[in-house]
């Protein structure tokens, strides 16, 4: 996030997209300013600043939703959104409420590795085009070989083979061949390359669902074996398949995990929508919704801060902002359990 962000900037930046809503702009501008103020300040206290969460009180269409999103994108932040009305409590058929951190860190995994690919990219074309110069004039391996394929490219480079050393005349008829490829004057000429495919996932469905078993699926999945195969392609089109291939095998996975893990924790944005689906009203019982007070229960701990297991390894979910969201046209904000109230202390209204 950048310093000079400052809650006014992001509220301008925000008019860009969403009209009115000034209150819930200014909020959620603090907020995000408030989360850069964290990260600068001393080690010592960075840990006892907790993010204010916000409530948005607002019927469909009035921009909750999209407030949050650019909100993200402005901060170059993970962001997820769920519906609180897809979970239920421990025990009935539906998500874990945990599994909205998983996504989160999943997202912050997919935002890192694709900036992380951008930073190698001029070092992945370089390597690609030498990949696809290799395809076109294979390199000498022997002294001693017979005047064939080389001889032939030669004269089309404009080189004369009779005149000079095999050796010669292949590292001569490459650099020819590397300046017309790097001036795109061999896009449209078709080669076969090797490309890997990957492997099947491994559905696993445990009893609580697919939740929970991500990592013994990709456990699985990494053991079957990755298959290669052969297509034919215009250099242009096979360039955009080996950079990424090229990309994925230059970046540091490890790094790219660690810091997503931390940019997931102390960046994160969880967008929850519909938590008034979830809020019980004053003298209701029972009944087929048994679940939702439950669920309430369940996301408590995970505003409040705890620490959630992943694939990716151990989250904890103190700084993540939690953004919560409803119309609240039959129930209101107080039906909520009072602790889950406690934890989104700033409320806004938004107009329609």
């Amino acid at each position: 996030m950048e310093s000079t962000l400052t809650p006014a900037r992001i509220v301008q930046e925000l008019d860009k997209y969403i009209i009115g809503q000034a209150e819930a702009k200014k909020s959620v501008a603090i907020a995000l300013r408030n989360r850069w103020r964290r990260l600068n300040a001393p080690e010592d206290i960075r840990r006892e600043i907790i993010p204010n969460n916000i409530m948005m009180i607002g019927p469909t269409g009035v921009g909750k939703t999209e407030i949050a999103r650019r909100l993200a994108q402005l901060a170059q932040a993970p962001f997820v959104k769920v519906e609180a009305s897809k979970f239920t409590e421990v025990g009935y058929v539906g998500r874990d409420v945990e599994s909205m951190v998983r996504d989160l860190v999943e997202q912050a995994v997919n935002l890192v590795r694709a900036e992380q690919k951008d930073r190698v990219r001029d070092i992945a074309l370089e390597n690609v085009n030498e990949q696809i110069l290799d395809i076109l004039i294979p390199p000498l391996r022997k002294r001693n070989r017979e005047r064939g394929p080389v001889a032939f490219h030669a004269e089309e480079s404009g080189v004369d083979p009779s005149s000079i050393s095999e050796d010669e005349l292949n590292e001569r008829t490459r650099e020819k061949f590397r300046e017309k490829l790097l001036r795109g004057e061999l896009d449209e000429r078709k080669i076969e390359i090797e490309l890997t495919v990957p492997a099947h996932n491994v559905q696993v469905v445990g009893p609580m669902g697919m939740d929970g078993m991500d990592g013994l699926q990709d456990m699985l999945s990494g053991m079957m074996p990755k298959k290669k195969k052969k297509r034919k392609l215009t250099i242009a089109e096979a360039r955009e398949f080996l950079i990424e291939e090229e990309a994925e095998r230059l970046i540091d996975q490890d790094a790219v995990t660690k810091e997503a893990i931390d940019r997931a924790g102390n960046s994160g944005i969880i967008f929850i929508d519909e938590i008034d689906k979830v809020a019980v009203s004053s003298g209701a019982r029972g009944g087929p919704d048994v679940s939702r007070q439950g669920v309430q229960r369940d996301l408590l701990p995970i505003v409040e801060g705890s620490a959630v297991n992943t694939k990716h390894g151990l989250i904890k979910t103190d700084h993540i902002l939690f953004i919560a969201a409803g119309a609240f046209h039959v129930a209101k904000p107080s039906d909520l359990i009072p602790e889950l109230q406690g934890r989104f202390p700033i409320r806004v209204e938004l107009n329609s």
